[in-house]
């Protein structure tokens, strides 16, 4: 069978985006090449904390199988890409996303294609994210989480997932307790526990996310460290009264945490100010990403409605990640 291979080129901040929409219509996932003379990492760790480094631009690609279904799942896709570059354009100020490209590949071509720019990604001084298949020998103190493409949130080529994981990195007391709070992928709960958490629960309201994550976790041998479950905190209630497909968990009824990430958006983040506030230790904090610069005194000012402080920021480009704690 042939196969019709769709190519977005885009920067970080819109890859997860594209790859959200591609993976409802395409076989197998999408995938992201990152180019390799494009790591901004390479530049984060020369760079002061107040320069934000510059975008990266990736390609992501996706593919069809021509079997006839080909040319509606096409129009499908060039309609919402379409649809997205001018929500995305509105939304962040950033560029529209270029229209698709389009090529055939036969069987053969196909099989190794999405595989073959996927590449290691360092985030931080000491986080590597790796493709699931390629061999790789970390330094002594590299943070090493495997991963397959095409996860729909939580990759690391998002800005908010990448100021969560260095704001995890700087912030995170080994043998402390965290609570992850719409873990998507995995990726920041994972590295919690390759950091030197004690323990991790790691909650998400998707079930298909539950499942993504738990195979992560199950790849990155960390079973034993991080707990996923399917659920959530309230929205606006302090008590956590929540939802569970596998019934009440009891840390969540008496337990506090040292450490409490979200990575998710601005409005959910205030709604659920009460319960996060209401989750932490009186030492603990919080780490909160997911929001631009015009929502940072909103959503500080929830925080501080919840006696939590901002003793901490960091930007990407328009991207705010916010570490608060106890007054």
């Amino acid at each position: 069978m042939d196969w019709l291979e769709i190519s977005v080129t885009t920067d970080g901040e819109a890859a997860e985006a594209v790859v959200e929409l591609l993976n409802r219509y395409c076989r197998g996932g999408a995938a992201v090449e990152i180019p390799v003379d494009c790591y901004e990492h390479e530049l984060a760790a020369i760079l002061p904390d107040s320069v934000a480094p510059p975008a990266s631009t990736v390609v992501v690609k996706a593919y069809l199988p021509v079997d006839g279904s080909e040319h509606e799942l096409r129009r499908r896709i060039e309609e919402g890409l379409w649809h997205l570059a001018q929500v995305y354009g509105t939304s962040s100020g950033a560029a529209p996303i270029p229209e698709p490209v389009f090529r055939t590949l036969a069987e053969e071509d196909w099989a190794h294609a999405w595989k073959r720019q996927y590449h290691v990604q360092r985030i931080g001084r000491r986080i590597a994210i790796v493709p699931a298949w390629e061999e790789y020998t970390p330094a002594s103190d590299q943070v090493v989480i495997r991963l397959e493409p095409g996860m729909a949130f939580g990759t690391g080529l998002h800005p908010t997932t990448r100021l969560c994981l260095m704001a995890l990195e700087r912030h995170l007391v080994p043998d402390r307790d965290v609570l992850d709070v719409g873990t998507g992928s995995g990726i920041l709960a994972i590295a919690a526990a390759r950091l030197g958490a004690h323990s991790t629960l790691a909650l998400d309201a998707d079930l298909s996310a539950v499942r993504v994550a738990r195979e992560n976790v199950a790849m990155n041998d960390v079973a034993g460290q991080v707990e996923v479950r399917h659920g959530t905190l309230p929205g606006s209630q302090p008590v956590p009264s929540y939802y569970l497909a596998g019934g009440a968990l009891e840390m969540l009824n008496t337990g506090h945490f040292d450490l409490v990430l979200i990575n998710i958006l601005a409005p959910v983040i205030i709604s659920l100010a009460p319960a996060l506030a209401a989750r932490l230790k009186p030492t603990g904090k919080l780490i909160a990403s997911g929001l631009i610069e015009t929502q940072e005194e909103e959503v500080a000012g929830a925080l501080q409605a919840e006696e939590l402080r901002v003793v901490g920021r960091m930007q990407e480009k328009d991207w705010i990640a916010l570490v608060a704690q106890r007054r």
